[in-house]
């Protein structure tokens, strides 16, 4: 996979302080989500653990075991962090780390497991707001690769509603429901972030360079690997966590019951974020991971945008409207009259009162009021000592 060709030309940054070099140079280093190296982070400060790689440090100091310490020392000679901090700077991107301004707080949640960085493409303006901001009212949609017909058009759907409702859509880009969330959100000039899992600088999968490359104008493309670092199986699943981390709510759209869209739910419910599924036909196999969710309380079942914004935005602010059937002109009848109604029978010849009054179990003088008063709404007519139903045309 080669990189990206695209650029924009920036002004040079700040030189970058220890902290950030040191951070991304562990960030080509280590695979994300390493909870050892998060917590020798807390123990020694990432400035002191690489200082520890480079002079190759005892094991019992930086509580990692000796042969992986020789084998970060060894590949540190090979690559320059600060070369790193430059090209992405050139790409119109930015590295950024906890402690900044635009660092979101909700990915301390992963606690030790948590980013040692991210590597992001889309340079912030009115429209495009920082990664923290745009976090705050952001919600995941994933799902199946190879999802069906059915699933492709209700991601699409629900991208675009949820971003004509201002939610920022996340997802990862990947074929099938990741493809359809993010053009639904394109397609209404709307947000959306696509969480990598390799470079930013990279498109994959192939098929989807034309999109990845648009998110990157006029979205965010997020990742915790260096620049020109390729995807596997393993990081697939590790950027999963950051997606379920960074957003208010996960909605998963067809999953099969081994799906890695399952895993992306789970994250979001081991870290109190909403989970939501989108119903499918109880025939297809892609839908049983999130009938199983839905099945087990994992998760709340939504339809529509307007549905998932009630459920993640604020208490009040983002309900949905009220589902009711069309409402008919019988219905606003009082009971009694309703009973008359009912009563008359749906022949030419209708019936005569007497009967009309045994059935809806009133007095003759009672029917006849009411059948005075459905003449007036148009709803009988009277034929010789009958009454019927008046025929629409």
């Amino acid at each position: 996979m080669r990189p990206t060709a695209w650029a924009a030309p920036t002004v040079p940054p700040d030189p970058p302080e220890p902290e950030r070099i040191s951070r991304a140079a562990l960030t080509r280093l280590i695979e994300p989500g390493d909870a050892a190296i998060g917590r020798a982070v807390q123990r020694l400060g990432v400035v002191q653990l690489l200082q520890g790689f480079y002079e190759g440090a005892p094991a019992n100091r930086l509580g990692l075991g000796a042969d992986r310490i020789a084998a970060y020392q060894e590949r540190l000679r090979k690559f320059n962090p600060v070369t790193d901090l430059e090209r992405i700077a050139k790409l119109g991107g930015r590295f950024i780390i906890p402690g900044d301004s635009e660092w979101p707080s909700q990915l301390d949640d992963l606690g030790d497991s948590r980013p040692i960085g991210l590597w992001i493409r889309g340079l912030p303006s009115q429209r495009l707001p920082s990664l923290r901001l745009l976090a705050l009212r952001s919600v995941a949609v994933v799902g199946s690769r190879a999802c069906t017909a059915y699933g492709r058009h209700v991601a699409g759907q629900l991208g675009s509603e949820l971003a004509e409702r201002g939610w920022v859509v996340v997802s990862g880009a990947a074929y099938g429901v990741d493809t359809a969330a993010h053009l639904g959100a394109l397609a209404v000039n709307g947000m959306t972030i696509a969480v990598l899992a390799s470079g930013v600088d990279i498109c994959y999968p192939r098929g989807n360079e034309g999109l990845i490359e648009r998110i990157g104008r006029d979205g965010l493309l997020v990742s915790e690997l260096a620049l020109g670092m390729n995807p596997t199986r393993f990081r697939f699943v590790l950027r999963n966590r950051v997606i379920a981390a960074l957003t208010r709510g996960t909605v998963v759209v067809e999953a099969a019951p081994r799906s890695g869209a399952l895993s992306t739910a789970r994250r979001a419910r081991d870290l109190n974020r909403h989970t939501m599924g989108v119903p499918g036909p109880v025939t297809s196999e892609l839908s049983a991971g999130v009938h199983t969710l839905i099945r087990a309380g994992t998760a709340t079942m939504v339809t529509s945008g307007a549905e998932v914004g009630e459920l993640i935005g604020a208490i009040g602010a983002d309900l949905a409207p009220e589902r009711v059937g069309p409402i008919l002109p019988r219905d606003a009848l009082e009971p009694p009259v309703a009973r008359v109604l009912e009563a008359v029978p749906a022949s030419a010849d209708g019936a005569p009162v007497q009967r009309l009054a045994h059935y809806a179990a009133l007095s003759e003088a009672t029917t006849v009021q009411h059948l005075h008063e459905l003449s007036s709404l148009g709803f009988v007519e009277r034929h010789g000592a009958h009454w019927r139903l008046v025929r629409r045309k």
